[in-house]
């Protein structure tokens, strides 16, 4: 079965000037966060953006990819801290979301730096997220083992 997730926005004013809030309706995680033109292109200052909401979605589904695969493979992590740098900026005058770094540091023993970078590929490959993206945005990630 399908699952499906909903989010809402309300939006009030121009783009430049006005603002809107965000909602995770399906979870109730977060609720009217606001959310700003200039929270996307300029400074945060408190503020969201869907951008950021991207890079939180992307981190948070190659966690569960990699700690999925490393287990798996009979090496279950003792902790991953993972990061998504997205960047939003202007490609022909068009504003696009244009890479997602994802950075890992992982705690798994059993594993070398060589095999922690293979897993971490082959996770940033199967994440739903990043197969989303795909094609579309700049992919890349940098694993580091660190020691346990």
């Amino acid at each position: 079965m399908a699952a499906l997730r909903r989010a809402t926005v309300t939006w009030e004013g121009d783009l430049a000037s006005g603002a809107g809030r965000v909602s995770a309706v399906s979870s109730a995680a977060f609720v009217s966060l606001p959310v700003t033109w200039a929270s996307r292109s300029e400074q945060p200052d408190g503020r969201t953006s869907p951008e950021e909401l991207l890079a939180a979605a992307h981190a948070s589904c190659f966690s569960m990819a990699l700690s999925g695969s490393l287990a798996r493979a009979g090496n279950p992590p003792q902790r991953l801290e993972v990061t998504s740098q997205v960047t939003f900026d202007q490609i022909d005058g068009n504003w696009t979301v244009v890479s997602s770094k994802l950075t890992v540091h992982g705690r798994v023993q059993g594993l070398d730096a060589e095999q922690f970078a293979a897993a971490a590929e082959q996770a940033k490959a199967s994440c739903p997220i990043s197969r989303a993206l795909a094609g579309n945005v700049a992919l890349t990630v940098e694993a580091v083992l660190d020691l346990p």
